[in-house]
């Protein structure tokens, strides 16, 4: 192919892969929550920061996190599991408690 192909495929190319490319957390369970209720959490990989305001570990993975909730919480020991259902909600569930709550990605101030 000479030059003046393989140039313009190049960058036709370099703007598709632009275009087409999400946000870093698009398929993951990391960023920001936040309840119906006012509450917010944040998790980054293997750490979150609890809606009670403490950072902790717990078990993650790309589309799942649980934890233990800490002592100094309401329903300290508490197993907590959340599941990615899509790139914008997240179902939470409390051990015991077969309803799944529903939280969504914080909006950025502004938008």
């Amino acid at each position: 192919m000479t030059r003046n192909r393989l140039f313009p495929l190049a960058g036709a190319f370099f703007l598709l892969t632009v275009v087409t490319a999400g946000p870093a957390f698009a398929d993951a369970i990391d960023g920001d929550w936040c309840s119906r209720d006012g509450r917010r959490l944040s998790i980054s990989g293997p750490r979150i920061v609890t809606p009670g305001g403490h950072s902790i570990a717990g078990t993650y993975s790309r589309h799942a996190f649980a934890y233990k909730v800490p002592a100094s919480e309401t329903g300290a020991g508490t197993a907590v599991d959340m599941t990615l259902a899509d790139e914008h909600t997240l179902h939470l569930r409390n051990a015991g408690d077969p309803k799944a709550q529903v939280w969504k990605r914080c909006q950025k101030p502004g938008s």
